[in-house]
C-alpha cells in the first residue's frame, strides 16, 4: 500500500470526506502527518514548509499531508518525499458556485453584498471586487486552490492544464465520488474496507435552492477557469475509469456502498447524517459556519461495545477534531 500521500483539499469538493478516510488510514498505521499550526496552512495564502508544524529543513519527511491550502509544488516538496502520490478532487462549478454563496456568504464580500444567488448572478460584476479580502471564494475557486495564477490566455490556460496532470496522478470527481474512491483504491493498493467513509461536511437539505439551468450556465461562464479545469480533468477522470474497465467499476461502487450502509446502519444514530443540533457529543458536531448554512454531522448508537464504538466514532469524528486527535498523537498535549 502507498503510503506517501498529498492530498490537494479543494473547498466544497466533498473533500472533507476524503480526509477523514486518509486520517483513519494514517492514524492506523501509524503514519506520520504533516498537520498545520491551526486547521489550515496559511490559506488563502501560498502554501510554505514553514507552515507544518514540527517542519526542520533537512529533517525526516512527512508521510501525508491532506489539510486545506493553496497549492504550491516546490514548498510541498521540501516537506514530502520524492515517491508521494500527488491526488485532489474537483466539482462542477456549477454547483460549487451555489454551495459556495451559501457556506461564504459571511466571509466573500461580492455573496454578502448580494441580496441573493439569483441577484448575483444576473450581475456579478456589481457586487465582486477582485483581490478583496474574501472574494477568492467567489470566482475560480478552485483555480485558486491549485495555485494558478487568474490571468492568463487560452494557451497559457491549456499549458497550465497539461502541468497540473504532470503533478497529479489522479484527481476525483465529487459527482463520482464512490467510482473516484475504486480508481483511488487501486491506484493506492490499499483494501477495500479502507475506502468506507462518511459523507462529511454535507449541507441540510432545504437550507438553500438548488440552481436552475439558466443559473447553471451562468455559474459555469462566471467561473470560466474552473470550468476549464474540470472538464479537461473530467476528461481524464473518465479515460482513466475505461481503462479499469466499466463493468469491473460497477461491481466495486456497489460492495463500497453495501459496506457503507452496513456501517452506517451498524454505527450512526438513525442510519444517517443529523442536524448538528441533535449531536449531543462536542467531539462529533461539526463546525457551524457563519451563516446560513447548516452542516450536517453524526451521532453513534447507543450501546456499542467499546472497540466497535471507537472505530465507528474514528468514522464520525469530524475534520477538526480529527486534526486535534493528530496532533496531540503526534506532539502531546501542548506541543508545540
Amino acid at each position: 500500500p502507498r503510503t506517501h500521500l498529498v492530498f490537494l483539499k479543494t473547498h466544497k469538493t466533498g473533500g472533507s470526506s476524503v480526509v477523514n478516510l486518509l486520517h483513519r488510514f494514517g492514524e492506523a498505521r501509524g503514519l506520520r502527518f504533516a498537520l498545520p499550526h491551526r486547521y489550515q496552512f496559511g490559506y488563502p495564502a501560498t502554501f510554505r514548509a514553514e507552515r507544518v508544524k514540527g517542519y526542520q529543513p533537512g529533517g525526516p519527511p512527512f508521510d501525508i499531508i491532506c489539510h486545506h491550502m493553496r497549492f504550491n509544488l516546490t514548498e510541498v516538496q521540501k516537506v514530502m518525499p520524492n515517491d508521494s502520490f500527488y491526488f485532489s478532487i474537483v466539482r462542477d462549478p456549477a454547483t460549487l458556485g451555489e454551495s459556495a454563496f451559501a457556506y461564504y456568504r459571511a466571509v466573500a464580500p461580492a455573496f454578502r453584498r448580494a441580496p441573493s444567488l439569483a441577484a448575483f448572478l444576473a450581475s456579478p460584476g456589481r457586487f465582486y471586487e477582485a483581490g478583496a479580502r474574501g472574494n477568492h471564494y467567489a470566482r475560480n475557486l478552485q483555480w485558486f486552490d491549485f495555485g494558478l495564477p487568474s490571468s492568463l490566455g487560452a494557451k497559457e490556460v491549456a499549458a497550465a492544464l497539461a502541468g497540473l496532470e504532470r503533478v497529479f496522478a489522479l484527481v476525483l470527481l465529487a459527482e463520482h465520488f464512490d467510482e473516484s474512491l475504486v480508481l483511488l483504491r487501486e491506484a493506492l493498493c490499499w483494501p477495500e474496507e479502507a475506502m468506507a467513509a462518511f459523507a462529511h461536511n454535507g449541507r441540510l437539505a432545504g437550507g438553500a435552492p438548488r440552481v436552475s439551468p439558466t443559473q447553471a450556465a451562468r455559474l459555469r461562464a462566471w467561473n470560466n477557469l474552473d470550468w476549464a479545469l474540470y472538464a479537461h480533468l473530467n476528461r481524464s477522470f473518465w479515460r482513466r475509469a475505461e481503462a479499469f474497465g466499466a463493468t469491473r467499476l460497477q461491481q466495486e461502487v456497489a460492495r463500497l456502498r453495501q459496506h457503507r450502509h452496513d456501517l452506517a446502519r451498524r454505527c450512526l444514530r438513525g442510519g444517517g447524517p443529523l442536524p448538528a443540533r441533535a449531536i449531543a457529543d462536542g467531539r462529533l458536531r461539526p463546525f457551524q459556519p457563519p451563516g446560513r448554512a447548516e452542516i450536517l454531522g453524526y451521532a453513534l448508537r447507543a450501546g456499542l461495545p467499546p472497540a466497535e464504538r471507537e472505530r465507528c466514532a474514528r468514522l464520525a469524528t469530524p475534520e477538526l477534531q480529527y486534526k486535534d486527535i493528530l496532533d496531540r498523537w503526534q506532539f502531546g498535549a501542548g506541543g508545540n
